[in-house]
C-alpha cells in the first residue's frame, strides 16, 4: 500500500510481512526508532502535586533518554479501574502540555483531567521544541522531533507500566491535532496502545494544506526529511499505512467537516483504505470515522464519543 493505490494483500499472513516495511519507511523519514535500553522504567521526579476532587494531578520529569528531562502531568485518579492513557497535546508554543490539563485557558483540551475523573490514569509528556521543552535533538541523535516525541511517549507509557494504579499492560492513546496523529505514530511503534483515538490529527501528506520545504511537516519539530522528498507524493509511506499497521488494534478518527487544517474527506478516504486491512482481521468494527460539523475543534459531545470508543475497546468505566 502506498498514497491508497497498491493492490490489497489477500490474507492476514501477506500484510503482517509486509508491515516491516512500512516501519522500514516511515524510519527512512523519522529517523531510527531508539535502541536504547527499556529494561527499567524511566527515573522520574515528582515537582509540583496538585490534590483535585477526583484525582491527583502531578508535574513531573523523567529522563526519556540519558541526561534528557521530559516534562509531563502525570494524573492518577482517586478510583482507578487499572487502565493507562497516553494524552498527547495539541499546538500551543506559550503552555504546551498544560493545554490537556485545564492549565492553558483554553476550552475542550482537557482531555487528560476529564480521562482522569473517569479512573483512568493518564500521563501527558510535552512535545520537542515546543514552549518549555527544548531538548537538542541533534545531540540526541534524533533527526526528527516526531521521533524524539514517539521515544518520549513510548517511554511514558513504560512509566505508566510501572504504576500500582495500572494494573494491565495496554493502554489508550489520545490526541487533537498534534497530539491526533502523534497519536497514530506512536501506536504504530508500541503495540500496548490496544486503541487509539485521533482527533482533527491528520489527512493525506498529499492534501495537506501547508506544503512547503520547511513549512508544514518538514519543520525541524516534526520531519525534516519530508522536504527532501520534493513532493508528497514521492513520500514513501501515508497514514492509510499507519491506520493498517494498527489492525486489528482499535482506531477512531474524528475528522470535523469544519477542520481547515485537515480535510475530512481525505481522512475518510484513509480510513476507507486501511479498513481493508482490518477486514482480514475480521475488525471492521474496530477502524471508525466520524465527521462531526465543528471546525479545528474537540467539543465537548465529540469527546464524550471518543471517551466512549476508549471505554468500549478498553473498558475504561466510570468507577461505581
Amino acid at each position: 500500500m502506498n498514497h491508497i493505490t497498491e493492490t490489497v494483500p489477500s490474507s492476514q499472513q501477506e500484510w503482517e510481512a509486509l508491515k516491516p516495511d512500512i516501519l522500514r519507511e516511515v524510519q527512512s523519514v523519522m529517523g531510527a526508532f531508539p535502541s536504547i535500553d527499556r529494561s527499567k522504567p524511566p527515573v522520574w521526579t515528582v515537582t509540583d502535586e496538585t490534590p483535585l476532587e477526583r484525582y491527583v494531578r502531578l508535574r513531573i520529569v523523567y529522563e526519556a533518554d540519558p541526561g534528557c528531562e521530559t516534562t509531563a502531568f502525570l494524573c492518577i485518579p482517586n478510583e482507578p479501574t487499572g487502565q493507562g492513557g497516553l494524552c498527547l497535546h495539541p499546538t500551543n508554543h506559550n503552555h504546551g502540555y498544560e493545554d490537556v490539563v485545564g492549565l492553558s485557558g483554553r476550552p475542550n483540551r482537557n482531555y487528560a483531567s476529564e480521562l482522569a475523573e473517569r479512573g483512568c490514569v493518564t500521563i501527558s509528556p510535552s512535545y520537542p521544541l515546543m514552549a518549555g521543552y527544548q531538548p537538542d535533538l541533534a545531540g540526541l541523535g534524533y533527526v526528527s522531533g516526531t521521533m524524539k516525541a514517539i521515544w518520549d511517549n513510548i517511554r511514558a507509557l513504560d512509566l505508566l507500566s510501572s504504576l500500582d494504579e495500572v494494573t494491565d499492560n495496554v493502554f489508550s492513546a489520545i490526541g487533537h491535532s498534534l497530539g491526533g496523529h502523534n497519536s497514530v505514530y506512536t501506536a504504530v511503534f508500541d503495540d500496548r496502545i490496544q486503541a487509539t483515538v485521533s482527533n482533527c490529527g491528520l489527512d493525506s501528506y498529499l492534501d495537506y494544506y501547508n506544503w512547503e520545504p520547511g513549512n508544514g511537516w518538514s519543520q525541524k519539530r516534526y520531519m525534516p526529511r519530508i522536504g527532501s522528498f520534493g513532493s508528497p507524493e514521492a513520500i514513501p509511506f501515508d497514514f492509510h499505512d499507519l491506520i493498517a499497521s494498527l489492525a486489528p488494534r482499535a482506531c477512531l478518527v474524528s475528522a470535523p467537516m469544519g477542520d481547515t487544517n485537515f480535510k475530512w474527506q481525505s481522512a475518510a478516504a484513509i480510513v476507507d483504505s486501511a479498513r481493508s486491512i482490518y477486514r482480514l482481521y475480521k475488525a471492521d468494527s474496530s477502524l471508525q470515522i466520524i465527521h462531526p460539523d465543528c471546525p479545528h475543534d474537540f467539543p465537548p459531545d465529540v469527546r464524550e464519543q471518543c471517551y466512549a470508543f476508549l471505554e468500549k475497546h478498553l473498558t475504561l468505566g466510570v468507577p461505581v
